[in-house]
């Protein structure tokens, strides 16, 4: 790209407008300010240099174009038997292509030192450094040299081609999993240690320049490299240090200051202990999304780094396990002596805590070298002992206990085109004896959804027949059932094959566990547990809700016991346990969220609490907790849910299964879409959105936003300022509707039981009113739906104790409400008022399938089917002669007569494309439509553009693991 003075003017222009984003908001501003991909680009680069503490660019591009020029490479250049295809971007000492080795038949990545680059002395001397250095080098993480060039005046390195993106880019999006950060530290630290044995220091380790591949990290750019033979440098001053590296000023000298040890800052020598250093700085940013040492200008920032320390990780992510804190602020030693002494070292103990070591960490430093050398004391004792013992003849051997099984790691990755579905609710289930796992995938993007079954000895899984549809599984207590929610109903099919069996209507499924004497207990929102026979029969309650509870859920027998461990859904997500025969409940853990709890034969109880899995010690006899909770793994996929489902499950033989973070997201961003397809972006930042309602005059929305698995809250995002604002505060608030006016919005609120309707002034203003009747039980839960368009009618959906479904009507004046219609299953919904008032669409899969519907209003009159393939989600275009639903992924129409009778036309297509869908049973549309009926407000998933969800995590005896991490109660 040539950066001509007007096009560097573009570049600040659109990079002003993307520093004044939040990184979450960028991504969308890039998508509508780049007019091509070469723009996007090197934005983005300038982004991740001001990251990194460099501001200089915005006073001068960063590339003098008349040099640059002279030097480019086109596409179709040959370079020996290399054909340059794309140029990548600028680098420390020229620029970097992607080529073809023609010869091997692979792309490569070509670093160039350009011909008008050539006479800089030190520039010439750095290209051939690195190429020193990476030849000396071969190891999976670092990139790999493959060959050496000279062309017409043009040297080149010849390197492997990455895939992916570099940490640098990866961080602009926050801090990493802490899975992902152990992973790729011990990684960069292997390579470190084996550049250190080499002789090879790096010298400018930092996030630009470690690649995150499907393999792991990657260590680039070894043009700072000091080789153990060369010259100690000379003295470097501070006023010529820079912030970022890059094709700069004639006479800088290159560097990365963010990341500097204190002795590179003095000019003393630098070491491996200086690259120690950086990884620590590296590390830290990794953990917490914050830079170690900032400063507003480069006297600042040397003064941070030369003399005061960072504050604790932990402080800054509280999950930081406590020894990955005391390595890291050891890297960041100020004296060389004073840190680690060698990248091995490093890695070492990074292993240890991957391993779960983290907990014992806690012990000063002092207290474990004194510990160590006791352990190394013993252990010359203990030897002496044994060959003792072998010389008197004792049977020392006989009596040796058996060492645990090791803990063993690996992840599961799933056939190409097949991906897990349903992650609203679990998707994972391991039979009790851990020799199968069962998983919810699809074959292909929107394929059909069914249940997978893969033996843990084998390579492959196989589909079960019958399971179309399938959410939720769980496992009989021989291994050789599994049950399953589909089509709102619960049903059972062996493991061997055979015909699905219904068992129960089950519409609400959050849960369900089988019982070793032939019975199952399901959980549904808003409702209490409930029992059946494994044989089939009625559904009969198990619990009761007390004031101020919406939900028994997440249920699971004890091991040999008839006792089910659960999740109380209310402010505070207590653990309940109860017997099902005698019904009285004690409360486990109470003050903290408990999300999903099971026992693990360890002696421990396992909850989630948000992406996180927590253990405490836990006595199976007496059914108590003793001792307090502790975080054990980070980085679980939890649903989008309210009420949250983290995808994992654990076998009574200790092995742990789960959905890792970093598998997909359930974050989307809000589009509009055109009636034909054409997408277009806003500007808000990408959020766990839910059922987007545009005001009257279509210049707000009011969407709900889960902030995490225990709360949601109503936002509002104005359309004209690009600002998005909290509306709703205390409780949990969700499902807003504006009033036809504009002035209120109606919304579902837990802040006075349950599920009640309350509306408030769209300003914010004035006292906040309930809608819903005072008289209504503490265990129903009211879904407001639309508006009649006088604004006097409220159209509601009531889900009883026993998950019945039906539609209310509440007249605001009165606050009288009457029943207008039994529906005949809880998933049924989405009542929407015709703008003229007369006319209900409503969904129902009273077929059996789920189709639209039209009814008279208030009735009596008529009722028509609207779609003939399926349909969900109906909204009225507000001209009111178009009625508007979702048949899978495509956006249908219908015209709409109602005079002088009511008629319907023929479905027809406007668009297709995968945006979010409601989850039932608030079957309330997930979009909108414009005032003009011209456009869509859809909810675009960021999954897309994240890898889809192909990964299962599996620890083999992970009991041993939590053994050692949190001492047990007893089992």
């Amino acid at each position: 790209m040539e950066v001509t003075p007007q096009r560097w003017q573009e570049v600040k222009k659109v990079l002003a407008g993307a520093l004044d984003r939040t990184p979450e908001e960028r991504s969308v501003y890039l998508d509508q300010a780049c007019t091509e991909p070469a723009l996007r680009r090197e934005v983005e680069s300038l982004i991740v240099a001001h990251e990194q503490g460099d501001s200089s660019f915005m006073e001068r591009p960063s590339v003098r174009s008349d040099e640059m020029q002279k030097g480019v490479l086109k596409s179709g250049t040959k370079l020996g038997p290399y054909e340059i295809l794309a140029r990548i971007g600028a680098g420390g000492m020229g620029v970097v292509y992607r080529a073809r080795d023609e010869r091997l038949e692979r792309d490569v990545a070509i670093k160039v030192l350009p011909v008008h680059l050539a006479d800089r002395h030190e520039l010439r001397e750095r290209f051939e450094r690195e190429a020193r250095a990476i030849a000396s080098l071969n190891h999976p993480h670092i990139c790999t040299l493959h060959d050496v060039g000279h062309q017409d005046g043009t040297d080149y390195l010849v390197m492997e081609h990455l895939e992916g993106e570099t940490l640098a880019q990866r961080l602009l999006k926050g801090s990493l999993p802490l899975n992902q950060v152990l992973q790729y530290a011990t990684e960069i630290a292997d390579a470190l240690d084996k550049a250190h044995r080499k002789g090879v220091t790096h010298r400018d380790l930092k996030p630009g320049n470690i690649m995150l591949t499907k393999s792991g990290a990657k260590l680039l750019d070894f043009g700072l490299a000091k080789l153990r033979q060369e010259t100690p440098p000379a003295n470097v001053s501070l006023s010529k240090l820079s912030t970022e590296d890059g094709v700069t000023a004639q006479g800088t000298i290159l560097g990365t200051l963010q990341y500097m040890a204190p002795e590179q800052l003095e000019a003393k020598q630098a070491d491996a202990r200086t690259d120690i250093f950086a990884f620590g700085v590296v590390v830290y940013e990794m953990a917490t999304g914050k830079k170690a040492f900032e400063g507003k200008s480069q006297a600042s920032l040397i003064a941070k780094i030369l003399e005061t320390d960072p504050p604790p990780m932990s402080s800054l992510q509280p999950m930081t396990p406590p020894a990955l804190d005391r390595l890291v602020k050891k890297c960041l030693a100020k004296e060389p002596d004073k840190r680690w002494q060698a990248a091995s070292d490093v890695c070492d103990e990074l292993r240890w805590i991957a391993e779960g070591g983290s907990q014992v960490a806690s012990v000063p430093t002092a207290q474990v070298k004194g510990i160590r050398e006791r352990w190394r004391g013993a252990l010359v004792w203990g030897v002496t002992s044994l060959l003792l013992a072998a010389v008197t003849g004792l049977a020392f051997w006989n009596r040796k206990p058996t060492s645990p099984h090791p803990v063993t790691r690996f992840t599961i990755t799933l056939p190409p085109g097949q991906r897990l579905a349903g992650l609203e609710r679990p998707v994972l289930a391991l039979s009790p004896d851990g020799s199968q796992l069962a998983y919810v995938a699809t074959s292909q993007a929107g394929g059909t959804q069914q249940i997978y079954l893969r033996a843990m000895d084998g390579m492959e899984a196989r589909p079960i027949p019958g399971t179309e549809g399938a959410i939720n599984p769980f496992f009989s207590p021989d291994g050789q059932w599994l049950g399953f929610f589909a089509g709102g109903k619960l049903k059972k099919i062996s493991v061997n094959g055979g015909a699905a069996l219904t068992l129960a209507d089950a519409a609400l499924p959050y849960g369900a566990t089988w019982g070793n004497q032939g019975e199952i207990v399901i959980a549904g929102v808003g409702s209490v547990l409930q029992q059946v026979s494994d044989q089939g029969g009625a559904l009969h309650a198990l619990s009761r809700l007390e004031p101020g509870e919406s939900g028994h859920v997440w249920p699971e027998f004890l091991p040999g016991s008839r006792v089910v461990v659960f999740s109380v859904v209310n402010p505070t997500w207590e653990i309940a346990v109860q017997p099902i025969d005698t019904g009285e409940r004690r409360i486990l853990i109470r003050g903290q969220p408990g999300i999903m709890p099971r026992y693990a034969p360890s002696g421990h109880l396992i909850f989630a609490q948000a992406d996180n899995l927590m253990a405490a010690p836990f006595d199976l006899e007496r059914l108590q907790v003793k001792g307090g909770a502790v975080p054990v793994l980070q980085g679980v996929l939890e649903s989008s849910l309210s009420i949250g489902s983290p995808q994992y499950s654990v076998s009574a033989t200790g092995t742990l299964v789960y959905v890792p973070e970093n598998a997909q997201g359930f974050q989307s961003r809000l589009v509009w879409v055109s009636r034909n397809g054409i997408e277009q972006a806003l500007g808000a930042p990408a959020r766990f959105y839910n059922q987007p309602r545009l005001s009257p005059n279509g210049r707000r929305v009011a969407v709900d936003v889960r902030e995490n698995v225990e709360s949601s809250q109503v936002w509002l995002y104005d359309l004209t300022r690009d600002t998005l604002a909290r509306f709703t505060f205390e409780g949990t608030n969700r499902h807003p509707v504006w009033t036809p006016d504009g002035r209120r919005i109606a919304f579902l609120s837990d802040r006075e039981g349950a599920g009640r309707i309350f509306w408030q002034l769209a300003d914010g203003s004035g006292r906040l009113e309930r809608l819903t009747s005072a008289t209504a039980t503490t265990t129903t839960y009211d879904i407001p739906y639309s508006w009649s368009p006088d604004g006097q009618l409220l159209t509601f959906v009531r889900f009883t104790p026993t998950m019945e479904a039906e539609f209310w009507v509440a007249q605001v004046g009165d606050r009288k409400e009457r029943r207008f219609l039994q529906i005949p299953s809880a998933d049924d919904g989405a009542p929407q008022f015709s703008p003229d008032g007369h006319w209900l669409a409503y969904a129902s899969d009273e077929s059996g399938r789920r189709e639209i519907y039209v009814q008279a209003f208030p009735g009596p009159g008529c009722k028509w089917q609207i779609s003939t393939d399926g349909g969900n989600e109906p909204q009225w275009n507000r001209n009111g002669r178009e009625l508007f639903y979702r048949s899978g992924d495509k956006m249908m129409a219908v015209d709409i007569s109602t005079q002088p009778s009511f008629t319907a036309g023929k479905p027809r297509q406007l668009f297709e494309g995968h945006y979010l869908t409601t989850i039932r049973p608030f079957v309330r549309a997930n979009y909108d439509v414009s005032p003009d009926g011209q456009r869509f407000l859809m909810l675009k998933p960021v999954e897309q553009e994240q890898p889809a969800s192909t990964q299962i995590n599996v620890v083999l005896n992970w009991s041993e693991e939590l053994k050692r991490r949190v001492p047990a109660g007893t089992k």
